[in-house]
């Protein structure tokens, strides 16, 4: 026996029927397993049956031999949850032989699997109403996660988790769309403020009927517009500022400009990425300013508004989206004497979409507005145009404001802190999960008496309007797909607080003013794309206001190893953890053959042969040489001068491919429509 044993630390008794198991202990390693089974004689309960465990079955032992292990042992220990009678008869077998067992508690999985594992109240785990050891909860929450092919990061988290709250019930209920707010906060980023003294409105020194104005609505400026007048915003420098949602960045660009305005130093130009954005600060501006100047809106290539209102370029002041203005400048159009550009939402500049297009237009119109000036003598102060770029969110601040040859004003204030939760949840059951989190939020009223109210952002318009029609309390799809009307409809009501919530795709990353107290994420894509750092930053921006909230929530629905297209790299639960755990991408242009041609296309239609001297000012590395030599091979410029063809190309966004499918249409007599789903389809090959 002890040859074949060796050394019996631990004798471990855990009862199973109407017998026990035995384990012998070497440290915390198994050395032999065994069953017992004990008999009634007249001097008590004795063992009348063991049987030692083998991979080919039990082997049949004395049950002498039982006997001369638990004298040999150095302790013996028999597990708490085996039932009383069976402890108690054991007990008493023991002390027949002069020996005794001392009770210990433990995982119920090992004692089953004959292993011995003490566990305490530092290390058990809640598991169905007992508590059991970490291996075995991990073990169980390790077969919850490949049930639901959770990837590894999230599968990270949930382990961190469980080691925090040592419960895996809690912890298994999280992939079932739960909604334990202890357990799906992952962090809370805090309120912070930066010492700034702040500058009295009655101290600027403003157009008199723009000061009295100013002064009427405010006493003091915000941190970060005070930083911005230190810094000369209105002494005509140039700026980039960088500074959290809510802070006030907009104020900034509306001080220098309406006051340049008014002070004969040109118009301003209020430049925004999105039609929504520009249709919410052209509203603004005519209620704002609409009585000391001319308020006038341009977006796309119309010149005339959804509303019949025709843009007026001689007006005092232009919203306008950068396709608008861009087009403008592409046709040739006069926008008069610019005083004042502001770029709102600079960063668009990363998007490798619509990037490439901003930064042809600030280039562009920077080249119309010193061309415009040199026409005429500077006026007394000497100055140009002012420009001042605008953001939230900007990985590398001091290289863009440099590229863009301006002061950088960064201001690290959050006004409101904002909770980030993470829940998992399936396609099906996304829709459950943000009713319940919409209701719960539209309930509560914030200590300056306003209900909360959430912003849902997802991937498709199909999808926002699904969403919302699933949400009980009162909601409404929010995209650019809707007309004018539509979007105002929407808009007032979620200011008035007659939605709960509104669901959108990219429209609101931009900035259009819904004061939500919560973001809910339904999904991570935009598109077919997984979002940004940067983008993601963007949006969950938008929850929490000051002058509304006293803070703001976040909710990430993630669904287990899913994605929306077979391109996509990852699984929405990986991207998840990469986006909260990620550090904001830097402003990095990036030239593919089609945005270069597009891009010097465009700056040849507008500067000609100031066309190299235009495109070397961009903050992207265009590769002037090769795009120049397409251009001359495609025929959309002749020498530096856009062809018919060209102009025709550049004046509509028209990109290489799919100018040449839409012309090889035009002269086989092609239906249009039948010309359109070319271009999509060759879209889809490419």
């Amino acid at each position: 026996m002890s040859q074949q044993v060796g050394r019996v630390g631990t004798l471990f008794v855990h009862g199973a029927g109407n017998g026990y198991l035995v384990a012998v202990m070497d440290g915390d390693q198994r050395t032999l397993s065994a069953r017992l089974d004990l008999g009634e004689t007249d001097a008590g309960p004795r063992p009348a049956k063991f049987g030692v465990k083998h991979s080919s079955g039990e082997e049949p032992r004395s049950p002498d031999q039982f006997v001369e292990l638990a004298r040999r042992a150095d302790r013996i220990r028999i597990s708490e949850q085996t039932g009383r009678n069976q402890r108690e008869a054991f007990q008493e077998m023991l002390s027949g032989y002069q020996l005794d067992a001392k009770r210990v508690r433990t995982c119920r999985y090992c004692a089953a699997a004959g292993r011995y594992s003490p566990i305490t109240t530092e290390t058990a785990i809640e598991a169905d109403g007992e508590r059991i050891c970490p291996d075995c909860a991990r073990q169980e929450l390790e077969r919850e996660i490949a049930h639901h092919d959770v990837s590894g990061t999230a599968a990270d988290r949930l382990h961190e988790l469980l080691q925090s709250v040592q419960d895996l019930d809690r912890v298994k209920n999280l992939l079932s769309g739960q909604l334990d707010p202890d357990l799906t906060k992952f962090d809370e980023m805090s309120a912070t403020t930066e010492a700034v003294n702040p500058v009295s409105v009655d101290s600027l020194d403003l157009h008199p009927n723009f000061q009295s104005l100013v002064s009427d609505r405010f006493d003091e400026l915000l941190p970060v517009q005070s930083l911005a007048v230190e810094n000369g915003a209105l002494d005509g420098d140039d700026q980039l500022v960088v500074s959290a949602t809510a802070t006030g960045k907009t104020l900034i660009g509306e001080l220098a400009g309406v006051d340049r305005l008014l002070q004969g130093e040109g118009k301003m130009l209020f430049l925004v990425p999105l039609v929504a954005l520009a249709n919410q600060k052209y509203e603004d501006f005519q209620d704002d300013y609409g009585h000391l100047a001319n308020v006038t809106i341009r977006v796309g290539a119309s010149r005339v508004r959804g509303d019949g209102e025709r843009f007026d370029p001689n007006a005092d002041i232009v919203v306008g989206t950068y396709e608008g203005i861009d087009h403008a400048l592409r046709v040739g159009q006069d926008l008069g004497d610019i005083g004042t550009v502001v770029i709102d939402e600079v960063h668009t500049l990363e998007d490798d979409d619509r990037g490439h297009r901003l930064d042809g237009l600030i280039a562009r119109l920077k080249w119309y507005c010193e061309n415009r000036r040199q026409e005429r003598a500077r006026d007394e102060r000497g100055e140009g145009t002012q420009w001042l770029y605008l953001s939230a969110t900007v990985g590398n601040p001091n290289w863009l404001a440099n590229r863009l040859d301006a002061r950088l004003v960064e201001f690290e204030e959050r006004p409101v802190p904002i909770e980030r939760h993470v829940t998992f949840a399936d396609g099906q059951e996304k829709a459950r999960v943000a009713d319940k989190l919409v209701k719960r939020e539209f309930d509560r009223k914030s200590s300056k008496g306003y209900r909360g109210q959430t912003i849902i952002f997802t991937n498709s318009r199909r999808r926002c309007h699904e969403l919302s029609r699933k949400l009980e309390y009162d909601a409404a799809p929010y995209h650019a797909g809707l007309d004018y009307s539509r979007r105002k409809t929407v808009e007032r009501k979620f200011a008035d607080q007659e939605l709960a919530a509104v669901v959108t795709t990219a429209a609101l990353a931009a900035g259009v003013d819904f004061p939500a107290s919560q973001v809910l994420f339904d999904s991570l894509a935009m598109g077919i794309e997984w979002l940004t750092v940067q983008e993601f930053h963007q949006m969950l921006g938008r929850a929490g206001r000051p002058d509304y909230h006293d803070r703001g929530v976040v909710y990430v629905l993630v669904e287990p190893d899913g994605s929306y297209h077979a391109s996509m790299p990852g699984s929405e639960d990986e991207t998840a953890f990469k986006l909260l755990k990620g550090e904001m991408e830097p402003v990095a242009m990036r030239y593919d053959e089609t945005d270069a041609v597009e891009e010097v296309l465009a700056n040849v239609a507008v500067a000609g042969g100031g066309a190299k001297a235009l495109t070397g000012r961009m903050v992207g590395e265009v590769p002037l040489k090769h795009a120049v030599g397409k251009l001359l091979d495609y025929g959309f410029i002749d020498g530096l001068e856009p062809t018919p063809l060209g102009r025709a190309v550049t004046r509509h966004f028209l990109e290489p491919g799919a100018a040449f499918t839409m012309l090889d249409g035009i002269r086989k007599g092609s239906d249009p429509y039948d010309v359109v789903a070319d271009i999509e389809l060759r879209g889809e090959e490419d």
